[in-house]
């Protein structure tokens, strides 16, 4: 989690004024890390999690264990509600991950699968 919140103080949320961090553990033990990064045309924004995905992803990494994900008020340092991810980011992380991949929120760790039930998938 410490991470995460190392990658939010990165975050560019001029709009939303929400600033969000991840942190994404490869099976290596390897840490991506990601912010949000907003645009004013909404739709092309990034979320801090798809970004830590990206980062990872272009790097040649495809086995993941967790992500530790925290958000707020940007002018909070230190954040302590749950900012569970969006549902574009739970479909990408269905994408490369099982259902039992581990969410870390500021309240408690999430499967996957319980996030995302019946997730779409080729495999």
């Amino acid at each position: 989690m410490s991470e995460a919140q190392n990658a939010r103080a990165n975050a560019y949320c001029p709009y939303s004024g929400f600033a969000v961090g991840a942190a994404l553990l490869t099976e290596s033990g390897q840490i991506y890390t990601g912010c949000n990064v907003e645009n004013g045309s909404y739709s092309l924004g990034l979320c801090a999690e798809r970004t830590a995905f990206v980062k990872a992803i272009s790097d040649g990494c495809r086995k993941f264990k967790a992500i530790a994900i925290c958000g707020g008020d940007a002018s909070d340092p230190n954040p302590q509600k749950p900012c569970t991810p969006c549902g574009a980011c739970r479909q990408v992380m269905a994408e490369f991950c099982d259902d039992d991949f581990e969410i870390i929120l500021s309240d408690r760790n999430y499967p996957l699968g319980e996030l995302l039930p019946d997730a779409f998938r080729l495999k």
